[in-house]
């Protein structure tokens, strides 16, 4: 009797447990002040809800797929996603045909496009997580481009206690965005400033400045000889090296040489940066590519005589200039990311030199599997 008594409560206990899922929906650390959705539940299921009565047909679109929500009797839709992978996604509302963001959410730039963002909470939070300990400083830099004749901005982080120790000079990391995005990613979305205050204060990273920059930097167009028809001529290389960086050593307190000096970058800024390195290596001592190394087709063998103009055909020399040499890729990443970085690791390993291979488990070409290469990676920088 005892037995058949464990057996219907374990049944019970198995019908309800989705229902409590469902039912512990809390607001997204994302919404807007006073913004009760969208919510997120412990399943990582998206809750959204919205005011529009004339409208005819309303969708939650994240991750790829349009769910679609229920009317009410007063003209509020609400409806809710399957289970989301942890960390940050951007989505939108789709009411009558028209993507929309989510009133309910602040707003992050990404995909091209100002739009909504929400927060899946991840099991290592931890790491990017607003604590009490020391923070620094993310501040806004305007700077006009003689190279692109117009005005751009990079956002800098400088560590805690940068403002008082008026004597201290420190090493620099450059960080860069993916397609798409902007100078604002790495400290909005990436959280880059909380994870390096984490890290410095349990003394597991050196204190070091942050320059984030905006990967787009293009000339302008030669109407004159060419009528107009010829696309602007990418000039992000130029603008750091020759505007950027001599500009960041002269207003702040640096350690103005290429051994107190990084770079690393996501998907399209692992592509510019691996290019930026190699070209430069009077520059920079390290390098760091998360998602991405450099644009070649995916999984072929690569040709150290052509790939980057022979950058890499010198494998010892290379070696020996690069301190650091790091990758970092999702476990769950789609193609052709795994093809091309796998493919580029066998020429580092053929070529004999050293580097360093992180997988961000159950992560894809998003903002956790970022987070986490830029914590494991900034605790390998500048170190003695």
């Amino acid at each position: 009797m005892k037995h058949i008594k464990v057996i219907v409560a374990l049944i019970v206990l198995a019908v309800h447990m989705p229902c409590v899922a469902q039912t512990d929906y809390m607001p997204s650390e994302t919404n807007q002040p006073g913004k009760e959705f969208p919510k997120v539940n412990s399943e990582g299921r998206v809750r959204a809800s919205i005011l529009a009565p004339e409208a005819n047909k309303v969708q939650l679109d994240i991750g790829g797929v349009k769910y679609d929500l229920t009317k009410d009797s007063e003209g509020v839709w609400t409806g809710e996603s399957a289970p989301q992978d942890e960390g940050f996604h951007y989505y939108q509302l789709n009411i009558d045909g028209a993507s929309v963001p989510d009133p309910g959410t602040k707003y992050y730039y990404g995909a091209g496009r100002w739009g909504s963002g929400i927060e899946i909470p991840a099991k290592d939070r931890e790491i990017y997580a607003l604590k009490n300990v020391p923070h620094g400083r993310v501040s806004e830099q305007l700077y006009f481009s003689n190279i692109t004749q117009a005005w751009r901005r990079c956002f800098v982080y400088t560590p805690p206690g940068y403002n008082k120790n008026t004597d201290a000079q420190y090493p620099v990391l450059y960080l860069q965005h993916g397609s798409f995005e902007d100078e604002t990613g790495w400290a909005t979305q990436g959280k880059a400033n909380l994870i390096l205050d984490n890290l410095i204060a349990a003394d597991k990273a050196v204190p070091m400045i942050i320059v984030m920059d905006n990967g787009y930097a293009f000339k302008p167009q030669d109407n004159n000889s060419t009528g107009g028809n010829r696309r602007p001529q990418s000039a992000f290389e130029e603008v750091l090296i020759n505007e950027v960086i001599p500009m960041i050593d002269s207003e702040y307190r640096t350690h103005a040489n290429r051994e107190h000096r990084a770079i690393a970058g996501l998907s399209m800024g692992a592509n510019q940066t691996m290019r930026i390195i190699m070209n430069n290596l009077d520059k920079f001592a390290y390098y760091g590519g998360f998602s991405g190394t450099s644009n070649y087709p995916t999984s072929d063998k690569i040709d150290t005589k052509t790939f980057l103009n022979g950058a890499f055909d010198d494998g010892k020399a290379v070696d020996e200039k690069i301190k650091v040499f790091w990758l970092g890729l999702g476990t769950n990443e789609p193609d052709p990311f795994p093809g091309s970085v796998g493919a580029f690791r066998e020429m580092l390993i053929e070529q004999g030199i050293d580097h360093v291979y992180y997988e961000s488990p159950e992560t894809a070409h998003e903002w956790l599997t970022w987070r986490r290469s830029l914590y494991q990676y900034a605790q390998l920088l500048f170190q003695k």
